[in-house]
């Protein structure tokens, strides 16, 4: 079983104390010792899940690991997968500024986004950034115009919409017709006519698409590869074009839930390789680089979150709500997607589950509930409640909602816990407030 079928971290134990640990590390203490909300990562299970993507396309040399940044975008994360020989697929002049302060090899990394700017843009030119993923007609025009200034030539790919559907969350699903990313597949033609007679600082190597997040069926992403290589022999008949890359995105989903039944990177692997040897032979065409973007799967079971339990609510005849010193803001993910979590309460993980309780968080909006209609034990004020599988988008979509610091995040391994982002404070939070001279008491 692959790390992304399991809920909780590879090194999740039981201690001695009879509190939770991770990668070494009393859970309780950690709260402790770095305060709460804290996001909890466990480096051990980081690696693990690389390991098992390195592993399962090792069949297919031609393969460029590219880890989605948008998931979690740290420094030190950064720093960790590259560690593992992983790029990075970036989608904004901050991540891009991230990963470049990580030491990473920018000519290892894919800049996509459906609205860059030209700042971004130039930046990306500036620190090398390998490949850009254009999605439009109005940045091929734009990025041409900024390679031309810079005198430069930029290696692109073309986005585009396979018209494929994933049966997911409607505001997840980026590969259907009707989207706001990428060339139309009747739109191609005239892309690539522009970038071979007008923008000749362009230099086209492949097609990229993305069908969606949390994917649970694997057939999709045959039928995407063969829309990819139909595309690049139709292109080369067409046009003598010798396409080289195709980017698949990534998209694998993960267990948040026990109802969630993922596949893992072995099967996702067997799909995309087959097809690919099948629709190399049958379109003729010479095996191309295949890039692949994991996110969510790679880091997402690696975190969890750490809450410390405040006020109870008992609803007459209804339910009982649960407050934690967190909620909507250090994990937006129930309020927008309706996403489902599992958790345990950290110092007391074998007491008898004895009530069923709603998690709430403690921001002023009715629909901040994190977990409805849990079963834990009998909860004291004080306790610590461990979500799971965490890592990916919670620190990614965190916002500073009711003027509250965004939590520290620790990366744990071999029994040692290190700060990777420190916890704002309110200092932090007006740093960037102005308070015009009219507007100020004499």
């Amino acid at each position: 079983m692959s790390i992304n079928q399991k809920i909780k971290p590879l090194t999740l134990n039981i201690n001695s104390d009879g509190n939770l640990e991770l990668g070494g590390c009393d859970l309780v203490e950690l709260a402790q010792n770095y305060n709460t909300p804290l996001y909890v990562l466990d480096e051990q299970t980081i690696r693990s899940i690389c390991c098992d993507y390195k592993d399962a396309f090792k069949n297919y040399p031609k393969v460029n690991m590219m880890y989605a940044s948008k998931a979690l975008c740290t420094e030190a994360v950064s720093a960790l997968l590259a560690s593992e020989g992983f790029g990075f697929d970036v989608v904004s002049a901050g991540e891009i500024y991230t990963v470049f302060k990580a030491g990473v090899d920018m000519s290892k990394v894919l800049f996509n986004g459906n609205n860059k700017s030209p700042e971004e843009l130039t930046l990306a030119l500036q620190l090398g950034v390998g490949r850009i993923s254009v999605d439009n007609f109005f940045e091929l025009s734009l990025l041409n115009e900024i390679a031309l200034s810079h005198n430069k030539i930029v290696d692109i790919l073309l986005r585009i919409t396979p018209g494929i559907e994933c049966h997911t969350h409607e505001y997840i699903q980026t590969g259907h017709l009707d989207s706001k990313f990428g060339f139309d597949l009747t739109q191609i033609d005239e892309a690539v006519e522009l970038i071979l007679e007008q923008y000749k600082n362009l230099r086209l190597h492949g097609l990229h698409a993305h069908i969606g997040s949390q994917i649970f069926e694997t057939a999709i992403y045959a039928d995407e590869i063969e829309i990819l290589i139909k595309e690049i022999a139709r292109l080369d008949e067409k046009f003598e074009l010798k396409l080289d890359e195709i980017n698949v995105g990534g998209g694998l989903g993960v267990k948040y839930t026990e109802k969630d039944l993922p596949p893992s990177p072995y099967d996702i692997a067997e799909k995309l390789i087959t097809s690919l040897e099948n629709n190399i032979e049958k379109y003729n065409i010479d095996s191309p680089t295949l890039f692949i973007e994991p996110g969510r799967s790679i880091i997402s079971t690696a975190g969890v979150t750490l809450y410390t339990l405040g006020s109870a609510k008992q609803v007459p005849h209804g339910k009982k709500y649960v407050a934690v010193d967190g909620g909507m803001a250090d994990n937006i993910r129930p309020s927008m997607y309706q996403a489902e979590y599992s958790a345990q309460i950290a110092n007391k993980p074998l007491a008898d589950c004895s009530e069923t309780v709603t998690i709430a968080g403690r921001f002023c909006e009715s629909g901040d509930i994190l977990i409805k209609n849990i079963k834990l034990p009998e909860i004291e004020e004080g306790d610590i409640l461990c979500v799971y599988n965490t890592g990916a988008y919670n620190y990614s979509m965190a916002s500073n909602y009711n003027r509250v610091q965004k939590p520290a995040m620790v990366i744990v391994n071999n029994s040692n816990s290190d700060l990777i982002i420190k916890r704002e404070s309110l200092d932090d939070l007006i740093a960037n407030d102005i308070i015009p001279d009219r507007l100020k008491r004499v």
